[in-house]
């Protein structure tokens, strides 16, 4: 009973680890964009019609502007946030686990959920 048990721990934290895939870089054609993970291997592709333009990346996610929205997606491409431009501004800069943008004389930083951490006015 231990054994399996021990085996079935073992599974579950091989499958959470494999679903929590880092990027690495992100390649960009003129059609698609690839992304890699830590060790050089393709996660996947993405076309550049479906994403819009990629902003910038962190670790586990990456921000892409399609119209009039920011879609925060994970290294996959499943949208987990969308968040209008209006409302956020002009993406500035992303990290392992925020978001700067600027709008207007106002500087925000949001983390990587899409809720806004701070605001403040531009020097």
């Amino acid at each position: 009973m231990r054994k399996l048990f021990t085996i079935l721990f073992l599974m579950i934290t091989l499958v959470a680890q494999a679903q929590r895939q880092q990027i690495s870089y992100i390649e960009e054609t003129k059609n698609w964009y690839y992304v890699y993970d830590e060790k050089g291997k393709k996660i996947g592709g993405l076309s550049r019609s479906s994403v819009g333009e990629i902003k910038g990346w962190g670790s586990d996610f990456f921000v892409a502007k399609r119209y009039s929205y920011y879609h925060i997606c994970d290294a996959k491409g499943r949208t987990l946030k969308t968040m209008n431009v209006s409302d956020v501004g002009e993406i500035v800069a992303v990290t392992n686990s925020t978001i700067t943008s600027r709008k207007g004389s106002w500087i925000f930083t949001w983390s990587k959920d899409g809720k806004k951490i701070s605001a403040r006015t531009k020097n």
